[in-house]
C-alpha cells in the first residue's frame, strides 16, 4: 500500500514526520532512483527508497511488545561484547528496537516496536512523555533532599534536570523506596542525582512509559500490546468497548374493551355477622 514519503522514513526511524520533510526538501531523498517530491507516495513492497543512498527496509508489520528488562541486560538490540541484550530475549523474527533505555543494571519496563514514528514520539524530550520508577535509596532523605530532587539538580556536565514527582513509598531496613515520576530520561539520571545529593541508589524498577503500564510482567517475560494500549500510545482514540444490546421485555397486550368488567363484591349481610357472646350483638369493628 501506497504512503507519504515522510511517514515511511518516520516509521524507518529517521525522527518525526516534520523532520522526514525536510530530508524531501533538501532532495536527501529517491525513488527507484528519481529525486523524490514533497507530498510524494511509494509502496515499499515494490518501490526501492533510499535516504542518502541508503535503502530503507522492506515494509513489514508493525509490532508492539512489552518486556521486563531485568538487571545486567543491555538495552540494545547488539552488543559490543558479550552481554545479553534485551532483542535476545524476544525470540520472534523481524526489527525491533528498544523504546526508553534503561540502564545496564536497573530493570522494568521497556517497549520493543519496529514503529519508528512512535519511538521519535515517546522519546522526544518535547513531548514529555511521563516514566514511573520505583527506587530504593540506601539511606532515608531528609525534607531538605527531597525538595531538592523536586525541584531540579545540577549534574556534572551543567545540565539542571526538570522538576519531578518525589514521594515515599515504605522503609526496607536503614533504606527507603520511593516514586519517582518525570519526563525526561538523561542518561543516568537518577543515580547520578541520587549521588549527588548523599543517597545512593541501590535498585531502579521502571513500572510506566507514558500510559503503558508494567502491570504483572516479571523479569524476562514479555507481551504483544493490546489494541487499546497501543491506541492511548499513540494519542489516538481509545478503541470502543462492543455494545451489549439487552432483549426487551415483550409489551404487554391491553385488555379488551369488550371484556366484561369484574363485578363488586357482594354486599355483606349484617345479620349473618357472629354474634358476640356477652351482648348478642353483631362484632363492630374498633378505631383506634
Amino acid at each position: 500500500m501506497e504512503e507519504r514519503l515522510q511517514k515511511l522514513l518516520a516509521q524507518a526511524g529517521y525522527g518525526s514526520r516534520r523532520a522526514c520533510e525536510e530530508f524531501l526538501i533538501q532532495g536527501r531523498v529517491k525513488v527507484n532512483g528519481k529525486v523524490a517530491e514533497l507530498g510524494q507516495k511509494a509502496d515499499l513492497a515494490v518501490d526501492r527508497v533510499t535516504i542518502d543512498g541508503k535503502a530503507l527496509p522492506k515494509a513489514e508489520a508493525l509490532t508492539y511488545i512489552a518486556l521486563y528488562k531485568p538487571r545486567n541486560v543491555l538495552s540494545a538490540v547488539e552488543g559490543q561484547d558479550d552481554r545479553e541484550t534485551v532483542r535476545a530475549l524476544i525470540p520472534i523474527p523481524g526489527h525491533l528496537y528498544p523504546v526508553g533505555r534503561l540502564d545496564f543494571d536497573s530493570e522494568g519496563l521497556i517497549l520493543m516496536t519496529n514503529d519508528g514514528e512512535l519511538t521519535n514520539k515517546l522519546t522526544h524530550p518535547r513531548f514529555g512523555h511521563e516514566k514511573e520508577y520505583r527506587v530504593l535509596l540506601a539511606r532515608r532523605p531528609d525534607e531538605k533532599q527531597m525538595e531538592a530532587w523536586r525541584r531540579g539538580v545540577v549534574l556534572e556536565d551543567g545540565d539542571k534536570t526538570m522538576p519531578a514527582q518525589v514521594n515515599f513509598l515504605s522503609s526496607s531496613g536503614k533504606g527507603v523506596w520511593v516514586r519517582i515520576v518525570m519526563g525526561e530520561g538523561k542518561k543516568r539520571q537518577i543515580r547520578e542525582t541520587g549521588r549527588l545529593l548523599g543517597l545512593p541508589v541501590v535498585t531502579i524498577i521502571r513500572l510506566r512509559i507514558g500510559t503503558l503500564k508494567l502491570g504483572n510482567l516479571k523479569p524476562r517475560q514479555w507481551r504483544y500490546l493490546t489494541a487499546g494500549e497501543i491506541a492511548e500510545l499513540k494519542g489516538e482514540a481509545a478503541v470502543p468497548k462492543p455494545v451489549i444490546k439487552y432483549k426487551r421485555r415483550p409489551a404487554q397486550i391491553p385488555e379488551s374493551k369488550d371484556k366484561p368488567k369484574r363485578p363488586f363484591p357482594k354486599a355483606i349481610d349484617k345479620s349473618k355477622r357472629p354474634l358476640s357472646k356477652k351482648t348478642d350483638k353483631p362484632f363492630k369493628k374498633k378505631s383506634y
